[in-house]
């Protein structure tokens, strides 16, 4: 069986730098058999959170709010593409993630991160650790940090250069961790409902 992963961008830029990375990410999950979707925040197009979806009475939140909460719970897995804003999370990202709570629950997490500069998103990746495990998710010890990226991914979002090596060396690691914990937490599930 297929993991069902889902993976999260969130920058509303016009030249959004960081789609490559969720290119990229995708491609290389679906190349190692998982069924990978790309969840695009501009695209999904939520308000600023005024109501989280479990406000709403049943039947009543907005249609892609709906869905999207359909496929969070459905999934088996998240992948968090961030860029760094002043030393903090996209705030587009965040906004679209703070709209659901109990839907996250109990399925693991990972973190790439991204910058034009060589410091890769880290600070933000750092701060979305603690974000994701709050919202009830286990986050994987293991991360990407891509920068330059517009010197390692190319528009497409194919791996270029040497710094492209080296991320297409570090993705193995990453994917491998988070396939590991993808099982565990299925496999627990099945056996026992969470406590809460």
């Amino acid at each position: 069986m297929a993991d069902k992963i889902l993976v999260f961008y969130g920058s509303y830029r016009s030249d959004r730098m960081g789609i490559r990375l969720a290119d990229y990410v995708v491609s290389m999950l679906t190349a190692r058999g998982a069924a990978a979707e790309l969840v695009d925040a501009q695209a999904v197009g939520l308000p600023m959170l005024d109501r989280m979806y479990k406000e709403y009475p049943k039947g009543t939140a907005p249609a892609a709010m709906e869905a999207l909460a359909e496929k969070i719970r459905a999934a088996d897995a998240f992948i968090f593409i961030t860029g760094e804003y002043n030393w903090g999370p996209q705030p587009g990202l965040k906004n679209l993630t703070d709209h659901f709570l109990e839907e996250w629950f109990w399925r693991p997490a990972a973190v790439a991160s991204y910058s034009a500069g060589r410091f890769s998103g880290v600070r933000s990746g750092s701060i979305w650790h603690q974000i994701l495990s709050e919202m009830g998710m286990v986050v994987v010890s293991s991360t990407l940090a891509v920068g330059p990226i517009s010197q390692t991914l190319d528009s497409e979002g194919h791996a270029t250069g040497a710094p492209g090596a080296a991320l297409d060396k570090s993705f193995g690691r990453f994917a491998d961790d988070l396939a590991w914990w993808t099982e565990a937490t299925r496999e627990q599930r099945a056996r026992k409902a969470p406590p809460y």
